[in-house]
């Protein structure tokens, strides 16, 4: 039996196991209750991996279809934009703001260089009628990822717009939105989010939104207003990837054990406690069974309370905590769910565990 190639391009990525089997449930009517039931659910999922509060928005497209509706819904035609372009993908984001009509000024680096955020505060201050500013955050014909975040502080510092090409860094490379005061942020199912191409994610600012109700670039199929509207109904404007959303519904789970954390996001997420989710089939009385287990391998963890009881379990790692007892409790939550039918990837968990401890000292203090 020939072994299919080892896919490493930049995209399309490889997609697991676990993402392909979510993808192949039976398709579901758009416009009724499931979907108004995993809409909600994939937005959540999205705000905690964009780092956001913003309104999120979902439409069947590539990356460049995200790109698009940021230009068509915050430029008018005549404006005067800056681009910051570092590669074909920046060239990309200018070309299509000029197509949309816009006066494109053009700050570029010689290709496998990235942008001094000097440079760019010089260019803000010669330039102050420039309301918008387009940012590919990592150009992935270079290999080079900008310093968005002091990038982001020039932008704002001039009180311009920042829109983020994060088409191949969000999910992938660290991008808090909310914190680093980015207006737009567009990502691509096809890059880190393991899934096929076909469906294009976005975070909208309320400063955006506002640009939006004054911008003159004609929109229909990428009108924010109305995908707003509808994505509020529980359906979205036109017929989705609903495959693709049943995979990024498996994507977003936390981590290598599959699960999803309570916390809404990143930066509310307790250093001392940390509340996961019981996955969907071990919800209820099943997650007694979970417990059961846990303690015959000799792990005792917190149980939901509350509305919460039997849908979540709570892990404590404040006080005394070392590196070989987070290897340990992760190790007794990889078997126990797995006794009880939760199909997780022998070792993925541990090794997640322990590029953790590597890269994050703090996590075991």
């Amino acid at each position: 039996m020939v072994q299919p190639p080892q896919l490493r391009i930049p995209g399309p990525t490889p997609v697991p196991e676990r993402v392909q089997r979510a993808m192949a449930a039976p398709m579901i009517n758009h416009r009724g209750p499931e979907f108004r039931a995993l809409l909600p659910e994939l937005e959540a999922g999205l705000r905690w991996a964009f780092q956001t509060e913003n309104d999120m928005l979902i439409f069947p497209a590539s990356g460049t279809g995200g790109l698009e509706s940021a230009v068509a819904n915050v430029v008018s035609p005549g404006e005067r934009v800056l681009a910051v372009t570092m590669g074909a993908f920046g060239d990309r984001f200018a070309d299509l703001a000029e197509a949309f009509g816009a006066d494109v000024a053009r700050l570029t680096l010689p290709w496998g260089e990235a942008a001094d955020p000097e440079d760019l505060d010089a260019l803000l201050r010669h330039e102050p009628d420039i309301p918008t500013v387009l940012v590919t955050h990592n150009e992935t014909s270079t290999g080079v990822t900008n310093p968005l975040r002091s990038l982001a502080e020039v932008v704002k510092r001039h009180n311009r717009l920042l829109v983020v090409d994060g088409v191949s860094s969000i999910g992938s490379i660290d991008l808090p939105v909310d914190r680093w005061g980015v207006d737009v942020a567009i990502t691509a199912s096809q890059k880190g989010w393991m899934l096929p191409p076909g469906v294009t994610m976005l975070s909208v600012s309320k400063a955006a939104w506002q640009r939006q109700a004054s911008a003159r670039s004609p929109r229909f199929y990428f009108d924010w207003d109305r995908a707003k509207k509808m994505q509020a109904k529980g359906m979205t404007f036109t017929t989705p990837a609903v495959s693709i959303l049943f995979g990024l519904r498996e994507a977003l789970l936390t981590g290598a054990l599959g699960l999803r954390l309570l916390a809404s996001s990143p930066d509310v997420a307790s250093p001392t406690v940390t509340a996961v989710y019981f996955p969907d089939a071990l919800i209820g009385e099943k997650s007694e069974a979970v417990f059961k287990t846990w303690r015959e391998l000799g792990l005792i963890v917190g149980e939901g309370q509350g509305k919460l009881s039997g849908k979540i379990f709570r892990i404590g790692h404040l006080g005394a905590v070392y590196e070989p007892d987070v290897v340990a409790t992760v190790e007794a939550l990889e078997r126990g769910l797995e006794a009880q039918g939760h199909l997780v990837t022998r070792g993925a968990a541990l090794t997640a565990a322990r590029h953790a401890l590597s890269s994050e000292p703090s996590l075991v203090a």
